[in-house]
């Protein structure tokens, strides 16, 4: 059975890296009181997403036997023998070395080595070690998910930003409660696989209480940035809207049996996600200041 280029780009878990390469630009823009500088924006990005697909192909390799005991997953490239792991570990080293390259020469060191750091940290020491070895295996892991954002501010500033560290801390909190959602849903799989996600190790009534704990810690923490003054009255209010329903689907998980629920909290809190930052993102570009002067001109246009 011979691959196509549809397998290997199916290693990179695209859909995993959209969303990584959505928040690292999100950290780039922000980065910048305009616009930023066209070579971080670019080439920043493509380095760290390059690297996302790195972790996605070593994630493909060192999960193949579980993923063969999963129905979500047995269908993927190395279970069904498409790709040989010589080939799927000779592909993520060169978009691993391409990566690195492009960020430590094309935009900074410091960039690079944090991206460097957080491959790791998802390829290695989340999927070879956490995942298999503590039911805390996606609080501890979800560091290295939640770095994209930090990354894309390094590439524009060379630095930690306070402010990116916030974006990180909301990805942090963000991941326990769209994973064991996805965990409730496919404990029966874990469980075969001998995977010790919480609802394998702790039963589904825990790891719901956990869901909604971590929910409401969720929105404490988006807002900060409002709090801080990193943002304004435009992602408050978006802010208040998607956490009013991110936390009802909690409650809603937590206090009923619904079997689709689970499912449903963990679709949501990707679109969740996008909003927050997209809120961020728009609040960043068009200050409230700017559109209470819109209005007020054309209150006064209208009197006059």
């Amino acid at each position: 059975m011979s691959a196509t280029w549809r397998d290997y780009f199916e290693l990179t878990k695209p859909n995993v890296v959209y969303l990584i390469v959505f928040t690292a630009i999100v950290g780039t823009l922000l980065a910048s009181p305009g616009w930023p500088p066209l070579g971080p924006l670019v080439l920043g990005n493509i380095g760290i997403a390059l690297a996302a697909a790195c972790a996605a192909a070593i994630n493909h390799v060192l999960d193949q036997r579980i993923d063969e005991k999963m129905a979500r997953t047995r269908n993927r490239p190395l279970p069904k023998g498409k790709i040989t792991t010589a080939r799927a570990l000779a592909f993520a080293a060169v978009l691993g070395i391409a990566s690195m390259l492009i960020l430590w020469f094309l935009v900074n060191p410091l960039t690079a080595v944090l991206t460097f750091f957080s491959l790791i940290g998802y390829a290695v020491i989340y999927t070879a070690w956490l995942k298999r070895a503590t039911s805390q295996n996606i609080v501890i892991g979800g560091a290295a998910g939640a770095a994209p954002p930090v990354l894309g501010w390094a590439a524009v500033t060379n630095s930690i930003d306070p402010n990116a560290l916030l974006l990180f801390l909301i990805i942090f909190v963000w991941t326990p409660p769209h994973f064991w959602a996805l965990a409730i849903a496919r404990k029966d799989e874990y469980a075969r696989a001998g995977i010790p996600m919480l609802p394998v190790t702790h039963g589904v009534a825990y790891t719901r209480l956990q869901v909604l704990l971590y929910t409401v810690l969720l929105v404490l923490v988006t807002l900060m940035p409002f709090i801080t003054g990193m943002s304004g009255l435009i992602y408050l209010a978006v802010t208040l809207i998607v956490n009013g329903v991110f936390l009802y689907y909690a409650l809603a998980m937590k206090f009923t049996d619904r079997a689709e629920l689970p499912m449903r909290v963990f679709k949501f809190s990707v679109t969740w996600l996008l909003w927050i930052f997209a809120a961020l993102l728009v609040d960043h570009y068009l200050p409230t200041t700017q559109l209470v002067a819109a209005f007020g001109a054309t209150g006064i246009a209208g009197e006059g």
